[in-house]
């Protein structure tokens, strides 16, 4: 790890520092990898946002200048891992009854060498100057900022219906093929990019929030529902003539999630949001977008029954056995099951598994939700139909599945995949209650390496394809495993699609989220680099896992998430 061996170097009153119980507060009971430190490094959209600030007595005196430069570091650079109140998250508590006792002086060497148990070494990697580091140091020994709420008042007041619903097409107006859309995250610029799955032609830019996390369809597949981290909504017509924004919301101030009611009888009905700033998720219309309930998320943890004042709404799906959300809590270790029949008698059953949940998806039969409790190193099972845990089942070194990927072993029935952010393995689960392994790791593959974000198949393909975008090693993160489903013990093949993308600039051509088209036959990937480089998106031919097209464009900037129209309504993957 660099930041151990930049502490062999140091002098022993520096190493003796380092090597203290508290070096480690930066992060959980493990230590990480720089592939989740990449991840968990994001910058908060709270950076630029007003708060409260109390003035602290013990803590060291700080300009209201100083204060303000250092509390806009904290949100770009820590804030995604000792959370927004410095309680603690996926890191340890930053909270000035832990930090006054310790020091300046102690805290600024901490800051800038970091510790062996993954604290990035802010100063000697450059990343912070040493005025930046004895500014943090000053600030984390005061009290954290409290950013505003957001209610219902502050949600109508970004409320926009943009086309209102009887002013909207009455059939489809177009002559696109919808259901092979794909929508195309453009990180850095506030858009997604709706591209023509069949002739690979960009459909139409349209403006959104910023970082686009996700998009997901309604249960109709008419309209497109995507969620940017600033937690503004907006909600496109895919009947529309070209496609575009027909509603636009905030539900918060930082966000990830978003879906759609599904069950029969309510195809249409609601939309749901989660936030992670304020802690809380909203239920919505489903054709207007205008909010109807809000539910705070603050609670008990699943584990320590301690209060906890962030806990993040992470993953949310849409029920087809009930009409219900499945609403899954970070810090809480927790999973809402939420009834939408009646939203003035709102009934949610709880269902405790494991801190911190993330992300997941439906297993092939759609009863079973698999979530990644990934600080705990387990996915959990959550039974749709019965309303209860079915599992939680030991993976390895911090999961992220992304949706995951479903596809029938030849040895051991139907499985559902997930690949690591902390390791080089991806975790075979099998799905099916009858047999005797039924939700447990059945097999361990072996892939190029940790720092990976996304698995997928297809029903109708032979290939599972893991990506490894946060892998630190230029050759993995910008190249993809191919795994051959029916012989999964001969390894795995290497695909080089940043090469094949045949970008001329420097970029840092990372490879990101394979997505099938909706026939199944092709896979496209893209290729991530910084704002003022050049981007582009491969699609390969699942068949020979030969280069198929690549889609050039100066619009296509910071590519990241791609999602299919059909795959993405009908949970494919």
């Amino acid at each position: 790890m660099k930041a151990l061996k930049r502490m062999i170097r140091l002098t022993p009153i520096v190493a003796l520092l380092l090597s203290a119980p508290w070096a480690a507060l930066a992060q959980d009971k493990k230590p990480i990898t720089e592939s989740e430190l990449k991840y968990q490094a994001g910058a908060s959209p709270l950076a630029g946002e007003k708060m409260y600030q109390a003035t602290n007595p013990k803590a060291p005196p700080m300009t209201q200048a100083e204060f303000d430069l250092a509390r806009k570091i904290y949100f770009e650079r820590c804030a995604g891992c000792h959370g927004v109140l410095r309680k603690g998250a996926t890191g340890k508590a930053l909270t000035p009854d832990l930090t006054q006792d310790k020091g300046t002086d102690y805290l600024k060497v901490f800051i800038a060498y970091g510790s062996p148990a993954g604290m990035p070494n802010w100063q000697t990697s450059g990343e912070m100057t040493e005025q930046e580091v004895d500014l943090m140091a000053r600030y984390i020994q005061h009290d954290a900022p409290m950013p505003p709420e957001f209610g219902m008042a502050e949600m109508k007041a970004t409320w926009k219906v943009i086309v209102p619903p009887a002013q909207r097409p009455k059939r489809k107006m177009n002559n696109y093929n919808i259901a092979n859309i794909f929508s195309t995250t453009l990180r850095d610029t506030g858009e997604v990019a709706l591209i023509d799955g069949d002739t690979k032609q960009i459909i139409n830019v349209v403006t959104t929030g910023y970082a686009v996390h996700i998009s997901r369809l309604s249960a109709s597949g008419r309209y497109l529902f995507v969620i940017g981290r600033d937690a503004k909504i907006n909600m496109i017509d895919l009947w529309m003539p070209k496609p575009d924004n027909v509603a636009e919301i905030r539900i918060g101030l930082e966000a990830r999630s978003v879906d759609t009611s599904k069950f029969k009888g309510y195809e249409d009905k609601l939309a749901i949001a989660g936030a992670y700033w304020p802690p809380q998720f909203v239920i919505m219309d489903g054709d207007t977008l205008e909010p109807r309930k809000i539910v705070s998320t603050r609670g008990m943890t699943v584990d320590t029954q301690e209060f906890h004042p962030e806990p993040r709404v992470a993953a949310i799906v849409a029920s087809h056995y009930k009409p219900e959300f499945v609403v899954n809590v970070k810090e809480t270790g927790k999973t809402l099951m939420v009834d939408y029949s009646n939203l003035n008698a709102l009934k949610i059953t709880e269902i405790g598994s494991a801190r911190y949940l993330h992300d997941g998806g439906w297993d092939a039969s759609k009863r079973y939700f698999l979530v990644a409790a990934n600080n705990s190193n387990k996915i959990a099972a959550i039974d749709a139909k019965e309303g209860k845990l079915q599992a939680l089942i030991d993976v390895g070194k911090i999961p992220h599945p992304g949706r995951g990927a479903n596809f029938k072993h030849p040895k051991f029935g139907p499985v559902w995949a997930t690949s690591h952010l902390g390791d080089e393995q991806i975790a075979l689960i099998s799905t099916d209650p009858k047999r005797k392994d039924g939700f447990k790791v059945v097999q361990m593959l072996k892939g190029q390496g940790g720092g990976s974000l996304f698995i997928k198949t297809h029903p109708k393909s032979q290939h599972l394809y893991v990506d490894t975008p946060l892998n630190p090693d230029p050759a993995i993160s910008q190249s993809v495993a191919v795994f051959d489903i029916r012989n999964l013990d001969k390894g795995f093949t290497v695909l080089p699609i940043a090469e094949w993308a045949g970008l001329k600039d420097d970029g840092a051509k990372r490879v990101v989220q394979p997505e099938y088209n909706k026939a199944g036959d092709e896979v496209w990937f893209a290729v991530w680099s910084a704002k003022n480089k050049e981007s582009a998106l491969v699609v390969v031919d699942d068949r020979t896992l030969k280069l198929k097209a690549v889609i050039r464009d100066p619009r296509l900037i910071t590519p990241t998430g791609h999602f299919n129209v059909h795959n993405t309504q009908h949970d494919v993957y």
